[in-house]
Parts: C-alpha cells; sequence; structure tokens
C-alpha cells in the first residue's frame, strides 16, 4: 500500500505528524487503550510519541502494510490510529489493527476507519485481511462484525498480557470477495437494551454482575440442578461474565439478569442457549436468589425471553429440561406456556460418572399465552 490520504465523511485517514503528538500521549496513554494494547509503552510519552511519527509508523509502510492516524475529516483532530500489520505478501495476507481516543469512542469511528481501510487494502492487492480482539473487548467485536469480518475461533494464547503471560484472542477475517456491509448476526441486541412487563427487568449479563452470578451459582440448590452437579470457581464466573457480550454477539448464547422493576435489585438469572441454529431450537435455563422466589418472577422472564426470541431471532422452538423431582421448576414453565414432552433417561450427567434423567418441556409460538 501506499501512504495516500483516504478521505470519507466520517473519517481521514493520514500519515501521522508532529501536530499530533499531544491527543497521541493522551490516548495511548488511557488506561482503556493499555488494556487492550499491552504491548504500548507505560507510560507512554513524549519520547515514544515522536519515535511512532518519525520512525515507528514508516517501519510498518516499509514492511508492506499501514499505519494511519484518524482524524477528524473537519478540524484534522487525531481520533486514533489503524493499520495493517504482520504482512504475508505470498498470501495476500495482513492484520487489522486499531485503537480509538477516548474523546472519539462511540462514535463509528473505528467502523468507518476499518471499512476505509479494508476497501483500500483490497483494491491494492490484499485477499484476506485478519482482526484479533481480547474476548473481553465486547464494542471491538462489534466493530468486526460492523465492517464485515466474520469470527473464526479462538487462538489461545495468541496475544501477550500486561505484566506477563499470555491471552487468548478471537480470531476474525474478511477475504476480498465476501459481501460488502455488516455480517448478520444470529442474536441481535435487546431493544433498548433490556426487556420489561413492568414487574421484571431483563438485561445483558456484564463483567459487573460476577459477585452475584458467583454467590447464586454456589446456592447448594442451584448446584443440584446444574448440568454437571458442581459447584463452579469464581474465576469461571468471572470469565462467563466478562465474555457474555462476545457469546451474545456470536450467536452461541444470550445471558441476561432478572431484575426487580421496582427497585432494579437482581433477582436472578437466565439465559438462551443457541445450540441447534439449523434448525431453529434453543434452550433456556434460569435461577432464582431465594429472597425472591414464589413471585412468579422467573414464569415472566421465560416469557419475556421467549417472545424476544420468537420474534427478533430465526429460533422457532424453545426447549427446557428439569430433574424429575424439581416440580417447581416444572411449574414454571407450565405457566410460561411450555409442554411437557417426554422423559429421557440417563441424559445429564451426575455425580462421580453417575448418569440422571431429564423431563424434557418445548415451547413454540402459539404455545405463548396472550
Amino acid at each position: 500500500m501506499r501512504p495516500e490520504t483516504i478521505e470519507t465523511d466520517r473519517v481521514r485517514l493520514r500519515r501521522y505528524q508532529e501536530t499530533d503528538i499531544a491527543d497521541l500521549m493522551a490516548g495511548c496513554g488511557d488506561p482503556l487503550t493499555r488494556r487492550f494494547l499491552p504491548a504500548l509503552p507505560d507510560p507512554y510519552t513524549e519520547i515514544d510519541a515522536r519515535w511512532w511519527i518519525a520512525d515507528g509508523s514508516g517501519a510498518e509502510w516499509a514492511a508492506g502494510g499501514a499505519a494511519y492516524a484518524i482524524a477528524d475529516p473537519g478540524s484534522d483532530r487525531l481520533l486514533g490510529g489503524i493499520g495493517i500489520g504482520n504482512v504475508q505478501r505470498l498470501r495476500g495476507q495482513g492484520e487489522v489493527g486499531y485503537w480509538v481516543a477516548p474523546w472519539a469512542r462511540r462514535q463509528g469511528v473505528a467502523t468507518a476507519a476499518v471499512t476505509a481501510l479494508v476497501d483500500r487494502a483490497f483494491a491494492t492487492g490484499f485477499t484476506r485481511l485478519e482482526l484479533l480482539t481480547h474476548l473481553d473487548n465486547g464494542p471491538s467485536q462489534r466493530v468486526a462484525l460492523a465492517a464485515g469480518f466474520q469470527r473464526e475461533g479462538v487462538r489461545r494464547g495468541a496475544g501477550p498480557g500486561r505484566g506477563g503471560g499470555r491471552r487468548d484472542l478471537l480470531g476474525w477475517a474478511r477475504l476480498a470477495g465476501d459481501p460488502a456491509g455488516p455480517t448478520p448476526r444470529t442474536l441481535p441486541d435487546l431493544p433498548g437494551g433490556r426487556l420489561t412487563d413492568g414487574v421484571v427487568v431483563l438485561r445483558p449479563l456484564a463483567a459487573a454482575d460476577t459477585d452475584f452470578l458467583f454467590a447464586l451459582q454456589r446456592l447448594p440448590e442451584v448446584v443440584a440442578t446444574s448440568v454437571p452437579p458442581l459447584a463452579p470457581e469464581r474465576s469461571a464466573i468471572a470469565a462467563k461474565c466478562a465474555g457474555a457480550e462476545s457469546s451474545w454477539l456470536a450467536g452461541s448464547r444470550a445471558d441476561l439478569v432478572i431484575l426487580d422493576a421496582a427497585s432494579g435489585e437482581p433477582a436472578g438469572e437466565i439465559g438462551l442457549y443457541y445450540q441447534e441454529p439449523p434448525t431453529g431450537q434453543a434452550m433456556i435455563g434460569y435461577a432464582m436468589l431465594p429472597a425472591w422466589r414464589g413471585r412468579g418472577y422467573p414464569t415472566r422472564a421465560a416469557r419475556l425471553l421467549a417472545r424476544w426470541a420468537f420474534d427478533a431471532t430465526g429460533i422457532a422452538r424453545l426447549i427446557a429440561g428439569t430433574l424429575p423431582e424439581n416440580t417447581g421448576s416444572q411449574r414454571v414453565l407450565e405457566k410460561a406456556g411450555f409442554q411437557r414432552e417426554g422423559h429421557l433417561r440417563g441424559r445429564l450427567p451426575g455425580i462421580a460418572g453417575t448418569r440422571v434423567d431429564d423431563i424434557l418441556y418445548a415451547l413454540l409460538p402459539t404455545d405463548l399465552p396472550g
């Protein structure tokens, strides 16, 4: 690629210049930037900024890649950085990387910059572009999807961690022949970010919910109905919460917190697991804190989640299972419109290599109460 300026209505991609020094220091010194770009010097000084402008960015161009400043097309102020590295010329392949300054986030800057750079790269001979994101960096994964990249899988230990160690990264790719526009999603976002019937509210699980979910999942009665029936470690719950947005974006599962609408306090959790996209079948599961049981909250939550699934996704059938002795959960499902379909012998793993039975329930769109 040649270091030619790329102009769009939303962003300008240009070479770095000395007037960027102050903003480059502020952007690369931001805690969130450093969190997901652990190789950046810490602290990021004026010396680092000057080196990048004079030498570092030029080396990327010399290697066949790119190193652009993302600038505002009106004021020319620095908004972030984007480039292509790890170029493999024989494969026509490179890796896109970017960062956005705090003052420009959540304004579509990254998506506009990635889209513009990808278009230029394909026009100049690249045939495959990769992009790596941290599992807990939902906003960056949204950018990848919006720019037409497809998720290819987890790359174990692919990235360095600040302070040592390695971190898993998600691998994304876009080919020159891929359709233009965003990559379609199996599970869209909730309308307005939540679902409610005025009594309960459902919102996506987040990293900040770790303490709540850990306490819930460690309750003996919740452990007994888990698969397998083992109490989770806190690290596993923390990883689940941190990666919940990533799982949702991948279309594999939607984990939500059940809130009391009046107080806003977390009362339980409910999840939708899209295990059979080819057949349009998904499964739900739920758990409640003791203080909120007996109020019909899981039934309300199941109805809300089911209606959203049927109306907004390709899901055509929901299933749920309970242990034979879990009559309380069976009543919840029946009140939500689920119908019992069978007794599956030895379906689930139990303790110490044993197997336990599962009572299967299913819900079709026509089964939902009006």
